[in-house]
């Protein structure tokens, strides 16, 4: 709790999500313990927000990740020279993956079939049951957001959402729903920033 209790120290202005911001936490840290993975989607800004968390849960963020011995002996008995290369660069991370970065996927799904189907189509294939869908949308409305999440909610997937606004219709779809208290696009993704640092901040805690 040290990292949400900084969170809301720096903005004062998030304390009424502070609550749901940990309950988030603990599904992704249960779906994580499970060896289950995360998928994340958003549109424009918050399509870039989906490949920064991807960015700091799949490596080091700010603390020192050390490679689990039975790797090391592994990769030793592969290649010795490949070994030493290896051992000294590679971080351990948490899966995650960026939906909106598939860009041949998205750009296909959406000339063969439909613009809005690009996310959910992911969400259908890649997801199992105690996986973890993060949606961001500003408005909480983005169809292409909305659509992965009821195809995760249907695969038995826990839905996170990170809005703001009212919510809009991804609130009635997230088992835990972080609506931040602003109606501008951009002073929303200004507050979803640091939520999603602290998340990930938290992780790294926990699992590191």
């Amino acid at each position: 709790m040290e990292q949400l209790n900084l969170l809301i120290e720096r903005y004062p202005k998030l304390a009424p999500v502070k609550d749901n911001i940990k309950n988030a936490f603990d599904i992704m840290a249960e779906s994580y313990s499970n060896g289950r993975k995360l998928l994340i989607a958003g549109n424009g800004g918050s399509a870039a927000d989906a490949e920064h968390i991807t960015g700091e849960l799949m490596k080091n963020f700010v603390k020192k990740r050390k490679i689990p011995d039975e790797f090391i002996f592994g990769v030793n008995g592969v290649d010795s020279e490949a070994a030493q290369y290896l051992v000294t660069r590679l971080q351990p991370g948490l899966p995650a993956i960026a939906l909106p970065g598939n860009l041949s996927l998205n750009t296909a799904a959406a000339n063969d079939i439909d613009g809005n189907i690009s996310f959910a189509q992911q969400v259908y294939v890649y997801g199992k049951e105690g996986d973890v869908f993060l949606g961001i949308s500003t408005s909480g409305n983005a169809k292409n957001v909305f659509y992965a999440a009821a195809v995760a909610k249907a695969k038995k997937l826990k839905v996170i959402a990170l809005t703001g606004g009212s919510g809009g219709k991804l609130n009635g779809l997230a088992d835990v729903s972080i609506i931040v208290p602003e109606t501008e696009t951009y002073k929303i993704q200004e507050l979803h920033l640091p939520i999603y640092h602290c998340l990930c901040l938290m992780l790294e805690d926990y699992f590191f």
